[in-house]
């Protein structure tokens, strides 16, 4: 499977350390928290992925 490497979003630089950090796999999204890289990640249908974030975006989350 080929994997893209891990980033973080722009919003997150220079804030607190808490953030996700996410990458694209074929079809899929996986997302992990980038503070505890070691728990593993989730993985999401590249669908569900834009569905949350367009949710999110316009404050229906």
């Amino acid at each position: 499977m080929h994997q893209t490497p891990w980033t973080k979003s722009s919003y997150s630089e220079g804030r607190e350390p808490n953030c996700v950090e996410c990458r694209t796999a074929e079809n899929r999204v996986q997302v992990r928290d980038s503070q505890h890289p070691h728990l593993g990640y989730m993985t999401l249908p590249t669908h569900a992925w834009t569905a949350l974030l367009h949710a999110v975006r316009i404050g229906k989350m």
